[in-house]
């Protein structure tokens, strides 16, 4: 018998804002080094304290469901979810229920509609820490009171490729709208999986699992990946799936039972007295509509269709928007130049090269100088790296000569013309000068010159590399071998 998987997840966003949720201390997303320095009476729980919404919190959802095809209800209002856990002073979690901020969206992941059920907003929790044989736990609540997104999709989801693609997509959305880091390993960005095994064609859903604790993408998928192995030999051998909240563990690679599952009216959801409900929620998100810049998606396709970009590099640059912005500013400076320069550079040879050197160079350069987290527009300017790249289109560098401007220009930010001339990195290309050193290299390589006669073409490859080492690699590699050429055949 055949199963197939049914998956929803569940995804925990921290939002990046001054303040937290409802009240003045400041949003330190629970990563300060000391405990318990970010609290007030509010997000402590304080008896007679009362909360206050942060507009700002409230906008970045929103900006996030617009963003992701959500239909904004007028109404929307706050709820207490109640239960007790050391790490929630209050006794309860001020959540939303069922007035959510939005509802109804979808995101496209590789030709795939993933619908979005519901985007709200609630407060974050504080951590326990378990010191090393210590018979007790302490309360961490500068985490306590963080402004907290909680978007929860559809059953749409069939493996545990598509669950990391849906994942890796929209924390990517989040980056770009600036709502939140989303860095997984930080606690960022939580991510929970519902999953349930039915006989391939049948129409009724089976018994859901929860799966927490999956700290990364590719957790993501190996929980899927054994949690569908694991319900299917358990469904095989005649064996029923209870609903339960399984964690993971890493090391294993497995689930393991944590928890029977609690249902929402375990919770006694009831409206929070202490919050006015949210009204006009249509007008308010209209005006946050301009705000929602080119999303991941979009870019992907421009990039391939309007700078000739492979896949593969569209996404390279895509994924770390503060490249792709970079990216763009090169290309505007290259397009300028190319209908004003003369001559006339070819501007898209040279937004791949950009491109490409983005993608290879500059990331092996910031290696070797051991410069892990950089930011580039800090030490190359796009004019100056746009020029680079001119330069190399033109033939003003060869690639030896190119490499070592940019590993100078990296360094100190100089002017590659600047260092070009400084350094006589310029590649050589003027005939009469080649022809003396070509002239040299084949009298000092006869076996060579008999070889490529004889018909051997590996011949003609060895004896341009000698010219490139006697320039010092700065001879021009294609008019060498038609020098070569020209000599050879006379």
């Amino acid at each position: 018998m055949k199963y197939e998987p049914i998956i929803g997840m569940e995804v925990h966003a921290e939002l990046k804002t001054q303040s937290k949720m409802f009240c003045s201390c400041l949003n330190g997303l629970g990563l300060e080094k000391e405990p318990n320095v970010n609290i007030c009476p509010v997000c402590t729980g304080q008896p007679g304290t009362l909360p206050v919404i942060n507009e700002e919190a409230v906008k970045k959802v929103v900006k996030t469901a617009l963003a992701l095809n959500c239909e904004i209800p007028d109404f929307s209002k706050f709820d207490r979810k109640n239960y007790f856990y050391p790490d929630l002073p209050k006794g309860y979690q001020i959540s939303q229920y069922d007035k959510p901020l939005s509802i109804n969206g979808y995101l496209d992941i590789g030709g795939k509609r993933v619908r979005i059920t519901r985007i709200h907003l609630e407060e974050d929790t504080g951590k326990l820490t378990h010191p090393a044989g210590e018979p007790y736990s302490l309360v961490d609540l500068n985490r306590a009171g963080v402004p907290l997104m909680e978007l929860v999709t559809e059953p749409d989801i069939r493996s545990g490729v598509e669950a990391r693609q849906f994942c890796q997509e929209l924390q990517l959305i989040l980056r770009y709208l600036e709502a939140s880091d989303a860095d997984m390993e930080k606690g960022q960005m939580r991510c929970e999986v519902n999953i349930s095994l039915r006989e391939v064609g049948a129409d009724k859903f089976g018994t859901k699992v929860e799966i927490k604790n999956l700290n990364s993408f590719r957790v993501v998928e190996r929980a899927i990946d054994y949690e569908i192995k694991r319900q299917s030999e358990a469904l095989a051998n005649g064996e029923k799936i209870i609903q339960e909240t399984r964690g993971w563990d890493d090391i294993k690679g497995m689930t393991y039972s944590q928890r029977t599952k609690e249902e929402a009216h375990d919770y006694r959801y009831f409206p929070e007295p202490d919050l006015p409900p949210l009204d006009g929620m249509v007008e308010f998100s209209k005006k946050i509509l301009s705000e929602i810049p080119e999303l991941p998606a979009a870019k992907r396709k421009r990039f391939k269709e309007e700078y000739g970009l492979p896949l593969n590099d569209a996404e390279i640059l895509i994924n770390n928007k503060s490249l792709a912005d970079y990216f763009e500013n090169v290309v505007s400076e290259i397009l300028a130049w190319s209908s004003q320069a003369e001559p006339v550079i070819e501007s898209k040879k040279a937004i791949k090269l950009a491109a490409n050197y983005l993608i290879t160079e500059v990331p092996r350069i910031a290696k070797a100088a051991q410069i892990l987290d950089y930011e580039l527009k800090d030490r190359i300017t796009p004019e100056n790296f746009a020029e680079f790249n001119k330069m190399l289109v033109q033939g003003v560098l060869s690639s030896t000569g190119a490499q070592s401007t940019l590993k100078i220009m990296f360094a100190s930010g100089a002017d590659p013309s600047h260092i070009i001339k400084e350094n006589d990195l310029a590649q050589v290309s003027d005939e009469e000068e080649l022809n003396k050193i070509i002239g040299e290299t084949l009298v000092q390589n006869a076996k060579a010159v008999g070889e490529y006669k004889d018909g051997k073409q590996n011949a003609l490859m060895f004896l341009v590399g000698k010219v490139m080492a006697a320039s010092k690699g700065k001879a021009n590699p294609q008019l060498v071998m038609e020098i070569i050429k020209k000599q050879l055949n006379n």
